[in-house]
């Protein structure tokens, strides 16, 4: 799901439920269509555990929704429900957070709460409970404001899982397609079991996702450019536009020809030499593999969700099994990626990065010299983060890049990571300064 589609999404959610809402009756059908239509979280009722029981008080209660992957308890309320009320529970007299907080310390270490939202159909108040030391002890979004602040509710899934189980899915469907654009084209060239053909198959099909890729992903200027421009020619003469197209992506704009055709002309210079090589042959369409190219690819398909390392999968499905053989090509996996990567190096690091991690953790409590301490956590923190960045990386045999592109992504994840923790010690060290000055 895109960024576009999921405030979209997220728009439509929130006038569904807008001025409605019952604890009992609403919960389940209210949360299930929030991760499915909001968070694109597919097979949601798999991620979500309603009326999980824990014991509290010699007394087995209920938490409303509880999610384990990324250990989020839910605690919802009805439409129009104060959340700073205490209500009677069990002979106490609790907040909705606090009933909430409370089942979360009945639970199993392994199952305690990370977050805690409280809702009342209207109202999200989100509890971060690694940062309740904080002054805002809570974020706090309104339904109505979902289409604007969606992007807050990430922490809800995996994202890494459930970005992976889309990729594959991906993957699957865009290789099925270029796997028949494969046959059906190669049957139009005139030797097609010749290894120049196979060749020259390869290249075209690479070239024609580049440019299905381009379209959806805003590399070429209009939605859908590369396949409304090849629309509006007959079948017969589409092999020979494609040509020119090609040579047109491969071309300087101030070094065409002045008087090309304004749906021509309006295409981008694309480097690095992909549409370089002006020997390419490409047969003959016919109708199968116009409708194939132009309605099932191009505009059937969006390509804008393809991630570089699933471009090594469709790389794969672009080559027969003799020709991947012979010449020593095969996509790797991402689990295998890592299987290599993570004792090389990225655990090591991962390691490194722990021990800082626990580091802060003891400066955060320290009674003494606190902000000295905070202060020391930065600076190893930085020196970290310039750690990563002056690591360099080769892979010799590199077939689609897959290795150095995940070897990136995972540094990248990383160092992100470090600078959450690098802002959370400007902001321990800042609001201890206020604090401070406050007391004087």
């Amino acid at each position: 799901m895109t960024e576009k589609q999921q405030k979209a999404a997220a728009k439509k959610f929130a006038a569904e439920w807008a001025g409605k809402g019952d604890e009992k009756q609403d919960t389940h059908r209210f949360w299930m269509g929030f991760l499915q239509k909001v968070l694109g979280v597919e097979n949601a009722d798999e991620h979500i555990k309603f009326e999980k029981p824990v014991q509290y008080k010699g007394h087995t209660t209920y938490i409303d929704a509880y999610i384990p992957e990324t250990r989020v308890l839910i605690e919802q309320k009805s439409l129009g429900i104060d959340l700073d009320k205490k209500e009677p529970r069990h002979g106490d007299e609790l907040t909705p957070f606090e009933q909430a907080e409370q089942y979360s310390q009945k639970l199993p270490l392994s199952e305690k709460a990370h977050y805690i939202i409280v809702s009342n159909f209207e109202t999200f108040r989100i509890h971060d409970l690694d940062k309740q030391g904080f002054e805002s002890t809570y974020e706090e979004i309104k339904l109505c404001e979902l289409e604007k602040e969606c992007h807050r509710f990430g922490f809800i899934i995996d994202k890494n899982k459930q970005m992976h189980q889309r990729e594959m899915e991906i993957s699957n469907k865009a290789g099925i397609l270029v796997g028949k654009l494969r046959e059906a084209i190669l049957s139009q060239y005139d030797d097609p079991n010749s290894p120049e053909t196979l060749k020259l198959l390869n290249v075209l099909l690479v070239r024609l996702v580049f440019c299905m890729y381009a379209e959806d992903a805003g590399v070429f200027e209009q939605h859908e450019q590369f396949g409304q421009y090849l629309k509006q020619f007959p079948v017969e003469k589409l092999h020979i536009k494609l040509q020119e197209l090609f040579e047109v992506l491969n071309t300087r704009p101030e070094n065409r020809y002045r008087y090309m055709d304004e749906e021509l002309a309006a295409f981008p210079y694309v480097n690095g030499g992909l549409f370089a090589d002006n020997s390419i042959e490409i047969p003959k369409f016919t109708d199968e593999i116009v409708d194939l190219l132009i309605n099932k690819a191009s505009a059937g398909f969006d390509w804008s969700e393809i991630s570089p390392p699933i471009f090594g999968a469709i790389f794969e499905s672009t080559i027969n099994p003799e020709t991947r053989h012979s010449g020593g090509m095969h996509y790797t996996s991402i689990e295998n990626i890592h299987k290599v990567i993570d004792p090389l190096f990225l655990s090591e690091l991962q390691t490194e990065f722990n021990g800082l991690i626990k580091n802060f953790e003891k400066a955060k409590s320290a009674v003494r010299d606190r902000k000295k301490h905070i202060t020391e956590s930065q600076i190893a923190f930085e020196a970290f983060r310039d750690k990563l960045a002056s690591l360099t990386f080769l892979d010799p045999a590199c077939g689609s890049g897959n290795f150095l592109t995940e070897t990136y992504l995972s540094l990248r994840r990383l160092e992100n990571e470090a600078l959450k923790a690098i802002i959370e010690c400007e902001y321990k060290s800042f609001y201890k300064s206020v604090l401070r000055h406050r007391d004087k």
